[in-house]
């Protein structure tokens, strides 16, 4: 599987915590295994950030290779900098931008980073959005942009846009999803120990996830196995020795933490996995029943009319 290249442009004064805390997003999921690549690159050969921590060199701009589909995130930096005349008299920055959007690369802003797109034109015509105190100015300056208020992130074509800070995280949780599946997101989440992953305006995450909206470990192990052994017969002994617990009291402690029984939560399980199979064509009821651990198509049937 062809790795998919995840980008920062990091500038003079950039946020630490817009570069930051996607950068863990991606770093995390690479761990999960994610065919993902991080790497990272600048204007100049000397980038410390807004706090004044310096960066070691960095690659320039234009001798990135990105292909089409690879992400550029663009984190937020001090606004008086990306307002002052030397850095938007840098022409060759914008001409690369725009030329990387026309490659069918997704471009990404978080907080500020908006005003950087803006500044080259790829806002125009585009929904987008930045930090609750400058939609205002952002919409102002760049009266082409579609700049929208009170979201999280934005999504119109190849471009996104954050409002920064966590909601960066939100965005490249996101794109996590959209890459390799609500669960895998979930996962990564999870060991950032963001146990709800937000939503943007437009977008919703799966049902399912509204049940791991808690911390306890056990329960989540035992989800996790449901989530990924769909297809086996499994006992109440089983499942509550993955959470360490007796049955009683892993029956309990699975209804308090998540306001399911276990049956009720895996019939969900069953329910959202037949809705993705039944989209493939080329597999029969036959064998969404075996996948989903069910005995015959007559279950899959009573699943699917049972709203």
């Amino acid at each position: 599987m062809q790795k998919t290249t995840i980008a920062f442009l990091v500038l003079p004064h950039v946020h630490l915590l817009d570069l930051a805390g996607p950068d863990q997003v991606f770093l995390e999921a690479i761990g999960y295994d994610a065919p993902f690549e991080i790497v990272y690159c600048s204007i100049g050969d000397e980038v410390a950030s807004s706090a004044l921590l310096p960066f070691g060199k960095l690659k320039h701009f234009s001798k990135m290779k990105l292909k089409p589909q690879d992400f550029l995130i663009v984190p937020g930096a001090e606004l008086s900098y990306l307002q002052s005349k030397h850095f938007k008299n840098n022409t060759n920055l914008f001409t690369w931008l725009n030329a990387c959007y026309a490659n069918q690369i997704n471009i990404c802003s978080i907080c500020s980073g908006a005003f950087v797109l803006a500044e080259s034109g790829l806002l125009n015509g585009k929904e987008c959005t930045t930090h609750w105190k400058r939609t205002k100015e952002l919409q102002q300056l760049y009266p082409n942009a579609k700049v929208v208020e009170n979201v999280l992130f934005t999504e119109d074509g190849n471009i996104y846009a954050s409002a920064g800070i966590a909601s960066g995280i939100d965005m490249a949780l996101y794109i996590v999803e959209k890459i390799m599946g609500s669960f895998f997101a979930h996962k990564v989440a999870r060991e950032l120990v963001i146990y709800t992953r937000r939503s943007g305006n437009q977008h919703q995450h799966s049902e399912l996830l509204n049940y791991r909206n808690h911390i306890h470990t056990g329960i989540h192990k035992t989800q996790d196995w449901l989530h990924e052994n769909l297809h086996k017969k499994v006992s109440l002994k089983f499942l509550a020795g993955i959470a360490n617990m007796s049955d009683r009291n892993f029956t309990r402690v699975f209804k308090k933490e998540t306001s399911l029984t276990v049956n009720e939560y895996i019939t969900l399980l069953r329910k959202e996995k037949i809705t993705q199979l039944l989209n493939n064509p080329d597999m029969s009821r036959a064998q969404i029943a075996k996948q989903c651990g069910l005995k015959s198509e007559r279950q899959v049937s009573r699943l699917i009319n049972n709203k």
